[in-house]
């Protein structure tokens, strides 16, 4: 990597861009962080993204990026949801990676975690979620651990979350929800 290697701008909102038409609660809004990230997509290149999250997790989430950009694991793209429309389905199936998304928890009435910024998914196509009845999402992903951009469970990146106190959704019974990393 060489000093003057250009960084394609995947995403540089204002936080209030970023958290437009969310109808999280303020005391939730105003818990959270928009942290800019730098990470080796697809193509090989270097891009700029940006993650909401809790300030808590903040540190993390940068740090363990950092870890992604430094082993080069490819990520499609880091962008907040408010592009999608605050639609999960639609972010996955752009190979979307994001955290913060004011929503319950698919097929119940629970909010996720990732309502709090306490959950991180990344590269929903090469991780995705497969229930018990083999249903997979996002449609068209495939979950192939030796492929790039895919977690397994000695993936570096996703011993640098467990290490940090984080739950690995491909280590939960049912689903397997292999993008998502979670922080109670």
């Amino acid at each position: 990597m060489t000093g003057n290697e250009e960084i394609i701008i995947d995403s540089a909102m204002s936080f209030s861009e970023s958290i437009e038409g969310t109808n999280a609660p303020l005391e939730i809004v105003d818990s959270l962080a928009l942290v800019d990230l730098l990470y080796y997509s697809f193509d090989g290149l270097r891009h700029q993204g940006q993650i909401i999250v809790n300030n808590d997790l903040e540190d993390d989430v940068y740090e363990i990026f950092a870890l992604i950009e430094k082993l080069q694991f490819p990520v499609g793209k880091v962008i907040p949801i408010v592009t999608y429309q605050w639609d999960d389905q639609s972010s996955m199936a752009s190979n979307n990676s994001s955290a913060f998304n004011f929503r319950v928890i698919e097929g119940t009435t629970k909010l996720s975690l990732h309502s709090f910024g306490r959950a991180v998914d990344i590269n929903p196509m090469q991780n995705p979620v497969i229930y018990p009845n083999g249903f997979i999402a996002p449609e068209g992903a495939k979950y192939s651990p030796s492929n790039a951009g895919t977690f397994s469970v000695k993936n570096p990146v996703v011993q640098e979350f467990i290490n940090r106190g984080w739950h690995w959704g491909g280590n939960f019974e049912q689903p397997k929800d292999y993008h998502h990393f979670e922080k109670p």
